[in-house]
C-alpha cells in the first residue's frame, strides 16, 4: 500500500500540467481583494474632496453675506446641491456649528454627532448662528454605505449598526462686520 501510494506520489511530482491553475487560484484572489479596495478608497477619497469642497464654498457665501444667517436646513441643502456626488445627501449629512472664543481656547468638542439610519431621527445637536467678528466653527458628518461592505477596505471601515461610515469635515470662518 506505501509503495503505491510513493509510485502514484512520484508520478504526480514529476508531471507538471496544472501548475498554472494552482498558481492562478492563489493570486486572482489577492489580486481582486487589491483592485476593490483600490476602487473602494477611490471613491471615499472623491466623497471626501467634494464633501470639504462643497463645505468651504457654503462657509465662503456665510461668510461674505453680511447680515444674513441661514438656518441648518438651508445649509445642509446648499452643501448638498454643490456635492453631487454623495448618496441621499440630504438625510445622510448632519451639520453642528459652534462659536469658539479664540482668547480662551476650549477647542471643539471630540465626539462628532453623525446621523444612523439604524435609529429614529435625531435633532439638530448644536447650531449656532454667530454674530459678527466672531470665530465659528462648521462640522458636517456625512454617513455614507460602503461600495464593497465585506471586502478589503470595506470590511475594515468603522461602520455604524445600519453598515455606514462616517465622513466628517471641518471648517472655520469668522462672521465679517456689517
Amino acid at each position: 500500500m506505501i509503495t503505491r501510494m510513493t509510485s502514484l506520489f512520484r508520478r504526480f511530482r514529476g508531471r507538471e500540467e496544472g501548475h498554472v491553475t494552482t498558481e492562478f487560484a492563489i493570486m486572482v484572489p489577492l489580486l481582486l481583494v487589491t483592485m476593490l479596495s483600490a476602487v473602494e478608497l477611490g471613491v471615499m477619497t472623491l466623497r471626501y474632496s467634494m464633501l470639504e469642497r462643497a463645505l468651504d464654498i457654503v462657509v465662503r457665501d456665510i461668510r461674505l453675506t453680511t447680515g444674513y444667517t441661514p438656518d441648518h436646513d438651508e445649509i445642509v441643502t446648499r452643501v448638498c446641491d454643490t456635492a453631487t456626488i454623495l448618496p441621499d445627501c440630504e438625510n445622510n449629512l448632519k451639520l453642528e456649528m459652534v462659536t469658539l472664543d479664540p482668547r480662551s481656547w476650549t477647542g471643539i468638542p471630540q465626539n462628532t454627532v453623525c446621523t444612523d439610519n439604524s435609529e429614529e431621527t435625531q435633532p439638530v445637536t448644536t447650531f449656532t448662528p454667530g454674530v459678527e467678528n466672531e470665530l465659528m466653527v462648521l462640522r458636517a458628518c456625512a454617513k455614507l454605505e460602503p461600495l464593497f461592505p465585506t471586502t478589503g477596505l470595506g470590511s475594515h471601515f468603522e461602520t455604524d449598526a445600519a453598515g455606514d461610515y462616517a465622513l466628517v469635515v471641518i471648517s472655520a470662518f469668522v462672521q465679517e462686520p456689517k
